[in-house]
């Protein structure tokens, strides 16, 4: 993914690049122009020059009255000469050509102008000429100079429009910093970015407003989860140890015995719920410290240890590969405790007896990663999507779960920023992975 402020600045990059190989195309042919423009204007410099001298001191100097021989000069290098003769041409010259001469046994290409005066009675032919080696030369060194010229452009260009738009957009990433981490709408930074941008303005705005709406909405909404579970706390003590002291009685009847009985694991039931409800409540209210420093390891062992005689129970095997271990910081050791041994209760639970669960810790880099698989009855697409979701994850109704174990091992996850994903397959098990951040 590339950032906004990078893909701006590629596209006046860009744009500036297309607009200067177009330039580049069509270069030479404008430089050429232009470089042939100033060389005719030089040679009709020159011609002007050579008059206005023949006027001022005759043809003489150059041209004896007495003879036909002509008059020729060139420079060292042969890239200019100047060539003055009679004429019998009886049509007036005055054009620029080029035409090949022959120098001192070498043949040079020049452009030359043509030119006719007339002096004394005499028509005179002025030739001027330039060759064209020197033209072009002088023409590939402006376009080497308007080449550099025009990289150097667009890479100060580039370079500016880069810091311009880091400027212009470091309001939105004031914005989109404030947002990441944020795992509570209470823990949001509600101070204004200070923008000139009525854009970012805006949108910091609805972003508080939407932020201050959700944190309400999330206070209701754990409002009302504390003050029912607490209401129903009450009356579920009352009628449990009401129930309890009717067993404790000699007289009742062996059948109403069974119905109390009944009555109260219906009871221990919803209390389980109730506190389960208060449970997530208060760790999404933030109610419980991140202060604790433990191995990971240390905790898995001793949910295994708890767990063993269940699974033995069940003839399943749980296979141990928790060699690597991590020191878990500024953590609830607690609550960590609670998500495994949810997760791994879980697997036991919906593996066939002869099944294996695998408990896995590893350090990839920088990240701690602890695998709990099985190979039970595993889970198909629409189950994975309401694993986590209250009182939607039961296998069937024949568990006797509350359906909530799993909620409450993802929002203790959540809690401590850890990453949950889940894999499954019907009838070859299922795999829980916890990636715990890398700065932990």
């Amino acid at each position: 993914m590339i950032r906004l402020k990078t893909r701006l600045a590629l596209f006046n990059l860009l744009s500036k690049a297309g607009v200067t190989l177009l330039f580049i195309v069509i270069l030479p042919w404008i430089i050429e122009r232009i470089n042939l423009r100033q060389v005719d204007n030089d040679l009709v410099g020159k011609r002007e020059k050579i008059i206005g001298l023949i006027g001022r001191i005759g043809i003489e100097p150059f041209i004896s009255s007495d003879t036909t021989v002509a008059f020729g000069s060139y420079n060292i290098l042969k890239e200019e000469f100047i060539s003055l003769e009679k004429t019998n041409l009886k049509e007036e010259l005055n054009d620029i050509e080029v035409s090949d001469r022959i120098i001192e046994n070498e043949e040079i290409s020049y452009r030359v102008l043509n030119y006719t005066i007339m002096v004394d009675g005499q028509k005179y032919l002025l030739e001027i000429g330039r060759s064209l080696n020197s033209i072009q030369f002088a023409q590939k060194n402006i376009n080497r100079v308007i080449l550099v010229f025009l990289i150097l452009i667009i890479l100060i260009t580039f370079i500016t429009d880069l810091q311009y738009n880091r400027f212009l957009l470091r309001p939105l990433e004031k914005i989109t910093d404030k947002l990441k981490g944020i795992s509570d709408p209470s823990s949001f930074d509600r101070t204004p970015v200070k923008t000139l941008t009525s854009d970012f303005y805006r949108l910091d705005n609805a972003l508080r407003e939407l932020m201050k709406n959700i944190g309400e909405l999330f206070e209701k909404e754990k409002e009302i989860t504390d003050n029912v579970s607490h209401e129903l706390l009450t009356p579920v003590s009352v009628l449990r140890s009401k129930l309890e002291n009717l067993l404790m009685r000699e007289d009742v009847d062996p059948e109403l015995t069974g119905k109390i009985e009944e009555s109260l694991k219906t009871l221990y039931r919803l209390q389980s719920l109730v506190n389960s409800l208060l449970f997530i409540a208060r760790i999404e209210s933030r109610q419980y410290l991140l202060e604790d420093s433990f191995n990971t390891n240390e905790v898995l062992r001793e949910i295994i240890s708890e767990i063993k005689p269940v699974a033995e129970d069940k003839g399943i095997v749980i296979n141990e590969e928790i060699n690597q271990d991590f020191q878990l910081k500024d953590a609830n050791k607690s609550l960590i405790f609670s998500m495994f041994s949810n997760v791994i209760n879980n697997a036991i639970k919906n593996t066939s007896n002869g099944g294996k669960v695998t408990i896995k810790s590893l350090i990839s880099g920088n990240y701690f990663n602890v695998t709990i698989s099985d190979n039970g009855r595993g889970m198909s697409k629409e189950q994975i999507d309401k694993l986590f979701s209250r009182f939607k994850a039961k296998m069937s109704s024949q568990d006797d779960g509350t359906g909530i174990g799993l909620a409450i091992a993802k929002t203790i996850a959540d809690f401590h920023k850890i990453v949950v994903s889940v894999t499954s397959e019907i009838d070859k098990g299922t795999s829980f992975s916890f990636i715990f951040p890398g700065n932990s």
